[in-house]
């Protein structure tokens, strides 16, 4: 069952609580889910050097507010916070554009947004940052083993029970696609008060793409 079930989806309510928190009822649902989906997406991809971690959208009456947990949150805030108002900014051309394309949204074009951040302590317990900080090693060429190991030791190192991580495609070029798992602790993945973590993320390579898959069991 561990194998076949999103760790974090099992988990949704007696440990994790929802990225998107809000409330819609018919089409109105719908084009809330793709603007949270467009929003969420077009943020990880700007704010990839600072280390965004999370983004987390709560909505209420004509008021959207969205929290960034990033590693680096200077890069975020900049000098005298022009760096919030950049992406302030950003984040409502982006609704802007979406809402126009639908017809009963329209009239809802007021609304207040409000960006906050959130630091990340412990930015190697989490799996979307070490994920990410893998998949890009790869993409540089670098030795794939020697990327994994130091990610272990770092995850061990900041005081997680375990750690898993797979590599599955063209691997260092080889002609023939293959997968690695490396592991160290334990990951008990059908117990639902474990805390784990999961991040799957692609790594385009010059011969195709690699998944990386990172699972950490953070101490409860």
């Amino acid at each position: 069952m561990g194998k076949k079930i999103h760790p974090k989806g099992f988990r949704l309510g007696p440990l994790y609580t929802w990225d998107s928190r809000w409330f819609a009822g018919g089409q109105q649902y719908n084009q809330f889910v793709i603007e949270d989906a467009r929003i969420r997406r077009l943020l990880l991809q700007k704010l990839q050097p600072a280390g965004v971690a999370k983004v987390e959208i709560e909505r209420s009456i004509n008021k959207i507010n969205i929290t960034l947990h990033v590693v680096r949150p200077g890069m975020v805030i900049g000098r005298g916070g022009q760096g919030m108002e950049e992406i302030k900014k950003f984040t409502q051309q982006v609704i802007l554009k979406h809402r126009k394309t639908f017809k009963q949204l329209g009239k809802q074009a007021a609304f207040k947004l409000d960006v906050k951040v959130e630091p990340v302590k412990d930015p190697y317990l989490n799996s979307y940052f070490l994920a990410n900080q893998i998949a890009e090693q790869i993409a540089k060429r670098l030795p794939h083993k020697r990327v994994v190991h130091f990610a272990l030791e770092k995850v061990m190192t900041a005081g997680a029970k375990g750690v898993k991580i797979i590599l599955s495609g063209r691997i260092n070029g080889a002609e023939i696609s293959r997968r690695e798992t490396y592991k160290i602790g334990t990951i008990p993945l059908s117990t639902i008060r474990e805390d784990v973590d999961f991040t799957a993320v692609p790594s385009l390579t010059k011969s195709g793409y690699v998944g990386v898959k990172v699972w950490i069991c953070r101490k409860s």
